[in-house]
C-alpha cells in the first residue's frame, strides 16, 4: 500500500515553485483548448473536487462550507456519481487554481508521528471537458447532439497507515482504519482487474462497492477510460515493508486493460458518418467527370 509520509500530495499538487500534475494538467489543458479554438472549435471546462473522509463523501467546493456528507448513487448508463456534488463552470487555468487552492484549505489534514501534515482522507478533483462539435459546412454548432465528453479525474489517496508508527490514538485511529480500509479494497480490484487483464478469470468478482473510493473510480479502474498511476516510495529503511507493498501494487496495475472509447452521442456519430460518406462520394464522381473529359 501506498505509506504516509512518501511524496503523493506532492506529486500531485506541488507547490508554487514546483508544481505538481493537477497544476501542469490544468495548465496544458486550457493551452490546448485555446490552440484549437482558434480552429472553430468550441469548449466548455467544469471542475468538481471532494475528499472522502471517514468512508464518506464531502465537497471541498461547496459555497456553503457546510462539509456535510454527500450520498453516493450509480446511474445505469453513466456509473457511479456523488449526488449533490458542486460543478463549477472555469474559463481559465487562474479560476481552476483559484478553486483547487479553496479546496485545499478545507481537506482534512492532522499530524501524527510520521508526518506533520497528513493527509486524512483521500481527495478527488475532477475536470469534466465538454467539446461542441461544429458543421464544417455551415459552422453551425450541431448543439447537444453533436457533443463529446471527457472526465479527467485526478486522485491524491491518503497514505497506509500502521498505528505503532504513527502514534494514531482516538479519532486518528479512526481515520487511519478508514484510510487502510479504501486502500485494502483497492488492492483487491487491482488484483481481480490483472486477474482478469492476464486472462486468468474472466468472471472473477470485483469489489467495487466494497469501498466508496473503489465504487467512484470504477470506471477508472476497469472501464472506459486511459488511466496512470504513480506509485511513490520512501527511501528510509524503516518504510521497508510499505515500500514492498507499493511497488506489489504497481505491478499488479500493470496488468490491467481498459478500453477507452470516445463519448460521442449516437445520433451526432451516424450524422457525421453520413456526411463524411457523402463528400467521399461527391470526390469519387467530380474524380469520374474528369476521366470523363
Amino acid at each position: 500500500m501506498p505509506g504516509s509520509g512518501s511524496g503523493k500530495s506532492f506529486t500531485m499538487m506541488g507547490s508554487a515553485d514546483q508544481p505538481g500534475l493537477i497544476p501542469r494538467l490544468c495548465s496544458a489543458l486550457f493551452e490546448r483548448t485555446e490552440q484549437q479554438k482558434r480552429e472553430g472549435e468550441s469548449f466548455t471546462v467544469e471542475v468538481s473536487y471532494m475528499e472522502i473522509y471517514n468512508e464518506k463523501v464531502r465537497d471541498l467546493l461547496d459555497p456553503k462550507g457546510s462539509r456535510q456528507a454527500l450520498k453516493v448513487r450509480e446511474h445505469k448508463v453513466l456509473g457511479p456519481y456523488v449526488d449533490g456534488l458542486s460543478r463549477l463552470a472555469v474559463a481559465s487555468y487562474k479560476d481552476i487554481e483559484s478553486l483547487m487552492s479553496e479546496g485545499n484549505k478545507s481537506r482534512t489534514v492532522a499530524a501524527t508521528n510520521m508526518n506533520e501534515e497528513s493527509s486524512r482522507s483521500h481527495a478527488v478533483f475532477n475536470i469534466i471537458l465538454t467539446h461542441t462539435l461544429m458543421d464544417l459546412q455551415s459552422g453551425v454548432k450541431l448543439g447537444t447532439s453533436g457533443e463529446k465528453v471527457s472526465k479527467l479525474s485526478l486522485v491524491d489517496l491518503a497514505g497506509s497507515e500502521r498505528a505503532a508508527k504513527t502514534g494514531a490514538a482516538g479519532e486518528r485511529l479512526k481515520e487511519g482504519s478508514n484510510i487502510n480500509k479504501s486502500l485494502t479494497t483497492l488492492g483487491l480490484v487491482i488484483s481481480a482487474l490483472a486477474d482478469q487483464g492476464a486472462g486468468k478469470n474472466k468472471s472473477k468478482f470485483v469489489p467495487y462497492r466494497d469501498s466508496v473510493l473503489t465504487w467512484l473510480l470504477k470506471d477508472s479502474l476497469g472501464g472506459n477510460s486511459r488511466t496512470a498511476m504513480v506509485a511513490t516510495v520512501s527511501p528510509a529503511a524503516d518504510n521497508y515493508d510499505e515500500t514492498l507493498s507499493t511497488l506489489r501494487y504497481a505491478d499488479r496495475a500493470k496488468s490491467i486493460v481498459n478500453h477507452a472509447v470516445v463519448n460521442e452521442d449516437p445520433n451526432a456519430r451516424i450524422i457525421r458518418e453520413l456526411r463524411e460518406e457523402v463528400e467521399k462520394l461527391r470526390e469519387q464522381l467530380t474524380q469520374a467527370e474528369l476521366t470523363c473529359h
